[in-house]
């Protein structure tokens, strides 16, 4: 059990104490040997002992390990390495010097360290306090998109389904199919919303992880694109990725899932009849996804805060039914959990999201 004064300064455990005894050994250890070699210059031996005591005072906590060091060190300085030896001699000129000296250094590197290591424990405490902080701003907006963006077509779908049971005898076939098709269109894109949540799941709540294994860059966009076919029929997306094989750390069915989102969000709010452009490219750190569409773009001051989960209205009425924002929060969730950026911006002719991911070693974590 850790042995503490009322003073955390003076914190004295067993590991302060296995420190303080290989410190002593080993600089005593070091000291024989130099001294062996330059029997002449044992004056030099005072600072092998000065320099494990920095070390000691580094590696342990408060005072007390680096005051117990220099008393030691004072004596086995005198004891062993000086004239007479193995004789304790305080009276020889100097000593008191040479005491006080190594107890000013152990004093001022104490206090330099302990004060070092406070700051980075506070330093620690207030970035933890502003994860947890960022973690609950991040839950309220993913609420507040929720509630708007899936009670928005719910309603429509409950409007639609009423309106077909109450008037059904009296819609010609061309009404009911526009009925009937936009209850399918609201009922898909639900779907595809709680896929997003689900796929929130996959992240470790309690560290923020993902499990990642190596990927093709390659195949996630042909799956992505493929899986948007399926749910939209006729979209027309240009592909362009990098000659060589793209390997990368990720987890493939969250990155597909963020790179379905984007597209469908270019396609869905662009109005643009021309086809969406996704390209890769890489650098020796980053490989980078780009979903470019060639639309009406986006409001700079909603880019700000695009992505943190704020219900998105588009620049028409037309996009009020399905909102952005729990699609982009959760984006921005997953890439964030990758260790990588995700950004969105205006490039003249409509509105470009990309994120980058880093390349690195596989992480098995979970």
């Amino acid at each position: 059990m850790p042995l503490t004064t009322k003073s955390s300064k003076t914190t004295f455990n067993l590991q302060s104490l296995i420190i303080l005894l290989s410190g002593v050994v080993i600089a005593t250890l070091l000291a024989f040997l130099f001294f062996y070699f330059v029997p002449e210059n044992s004056g030099n031996i005072a600072l092998i002992y000065i320099l494990v005591l920095i070390i000691i005072v580094r590696y342990t906590d408060g005072y007390l390990p680096g005051l117990i060091f220099s008393i030691v060190a004072v004596i086995c300085v005198n004891y062993l390495f000086t004239y007479p030896y193995f004789e304790l001699n305080f009276t020889l000129s100097g000593y008191p010097i040479t005491f006080l000296e190594m107890l000013s250094v152990t004093l001022l590197i104490s206090t330099m360290t302990t004060n070092i290591k406070h700051q980075a424990l506070m330093i620690a405490k207030q970035d933890k306090l502003l994860s947890e902080t960022e973690k609950e701003k991040m839950r309220a907006n993913l609420l507040r998109a929720i509630s708007h963006d899936l009670r928005t077509p719910l309603t429509s779908i409950i409007g639609a389904s009423s309106s077909y049971l109450d008037n059904n005898i009296f819609l010609e076939e061309d009404e009911k199919n526009a009925i009937v098709t936009h209850i399918y269109e609201d009922a898909n894109w639900l779907l595809n919303m709680v896929e997003n949540l689900l796929s929130v799941t996959r992240i470790n709540n309690q560290s923020s992880t993902v499990r990642k294994t190596d990927e093709s860059v390659e195949e996630i966009v042909s799956a992505a694109i493929n899986s948007l076919k399926k749910r939209m029929p006729g979209v027309s997306v240009d592909v362009a990725v990098p000659d060589e094989l793209l390997i990368l750390p990720m987890d493939a069915i969250l990155i597909e899932q963020v790179l379905i989102n984007l597209l469908e969000n270019a396609i869905v709010h662009s109005q643009s009849s021309r086809s969406i452009l996704c390209y890769v490219d890489d650098d020796n750190e980053n490989v980078t996804f780009h979903v470019k569409d060639y639309g009406i773009g986006i409001d700079p001051e909603r880019l700000k805060d695009i992505f943190d989960g704020n219900s998105y209205i588009g620049n028409s009425e037309s996009d009020s039914n399905k909102g952005m924002g729990i699609g982009l929060s959760i984006c921005k969730t997953i890439i964030t959990a990758h260790n990588g950026t995700i950004n969105a911006k205006n490039h003249g002719q409509g509105t470009e999201f990309y994120f980058s991911l880093p390349k690195g070693e596989t992480s098995n974590e979970s």
